[in-house]
């Protein structure tokens, strides 16, 4: 069992920290246009309810429910493995995504560090990185951004409606604070932009929403946006309509209908994404990748980046 120690949080569960020193932190991914993936933590205290990476922690004798968000495993001296890996030339070449199954920038970061640390470690190895985040804490870290080898900067932001990020996403950053963060890593040149991710149907895929997302995106200075659908797989279809259900009555049979697999059927995705990139041209939005997953990198986005479709286990420690 982990030594663990506990965060109290006003009005919150408290989280529980379990600090172990993983075996690895490098991780190969086969089937997706990034070979590498690293996460700094398991688990993840933003608690977004449709997270598709929540089935992960049942390899940790957790669940998908909110274990997920208040058992948080710390991998400490994870620069440290890293480097040690690096330096016995594990890694290939190719792309090493950061962020692919938890926030590396959720709150523990700005005690632990552990993602800024690996960050330095990438710098100094010259190795083509992207991030995945919904934190503004990024921000502290331009310093070292600007030294990377930069593939992108990604800033999950799945909508702009306060009711629905607040029912949706109980503990990560409000939307605003993300833009703002787009336009200052921009600012600061590094290429910055927003996964659109994911959307989530009948709650924030409406052209109203859509093209107040392009507008917003367009004025923080994105440098893209990449749309990706929601992806339920069972652990996590229970849950997420176990909290629809309360919060939107209205919506809840229709997402039921909607889902009857993982995905929407390919007819509302493709009515989905002709809508995007309508609202993108209109917006001005130039991206060379407007269809489902792509990036102007070619990457799969926060759908589901670097999650096999069953979860198998992931070098954890």
């Amino acid at each position: 069992m982990f030594a663990f120690g506990v965060i109290p949080m006003a009005g919150r569960t408290p989280r529980r920290l379990f600090p172990k020193r993983p075996v690895s932190v490098l991780n190969r991914v086969e089937g997706m246009p990034f070979r590498w993936s690293i996460n700094p933590y398991r688990g993840c205290s933003h608690g977004c309810h449709f997270c598709y990476a929540r089935p992960t922690h049942s390899y940790l004798g957790f669940h998908a429910d909110d274990s997920f968000q208040h058992n948080i495993i710390v991998k400490r001296d994870a620069a440290e493995v890293l480097y040690r890996e690096l330096k016995r030339r594990k890694w290939k070449g190719g792309e090493v995504a950061v962020g692919t199954a938890t926030d590396p920038y959720q709150p523990v970061e700005a005690k632990w560090e552990l993602t800024r640390s690996i960050l330095k470690v990438l710098r100094d190895f010259r190795i083509p990185t992207s991030i995945t985040t919904r934190s503004p804490l990024i921000l502290r870290d331009r310093d070292i951004l600007r030294e990377m080898v930069l593939t992108s900067v990604n800033i999950s932001l799945s909508t702009l409606d306060e009711r629905v990020w607040r029912l949706t996403e109980p503990a990560s950053p409000h939307p605003k604070q993300r833009l703002e963060a787009v336009r200052k890593l921009s600012e600061a040149g590094i290429p910055a932009g927003l996964f659109l991710a994911p959307i989530l149907p009948y709650l924030a895929d409406s052209d109203e929403h859509l093209r107040s997302y392009m507008k917003a995106a367009r004025e923080c200075g994105a440098r893209f946006v990449v749309p990706s659908v929601l992806r339920l797989r069972p652990a996590v279809k229970s849950w997420f309509f176990r909290r629809i259900q309360t919060a939107f009555p209205r919506e809840y049979p229709r997402l039921v209908r909607l889902y009857e697999g993982a995905y929407p059927p390919d007819e509302y995705r493709a009515e989905l994404f002709a809508r995007i990139r309508r609202h993108m041209r209109d917006a001005g939005i130039e991206n060379e990748a407007v269809r489902e997953g792509a990036s102007p990198s070619e990457r799969e986005t926060g759908s589901g980046a670097g999650i096999p479709e069953e979860p198998i286990q992931l070098s954890l420690f």
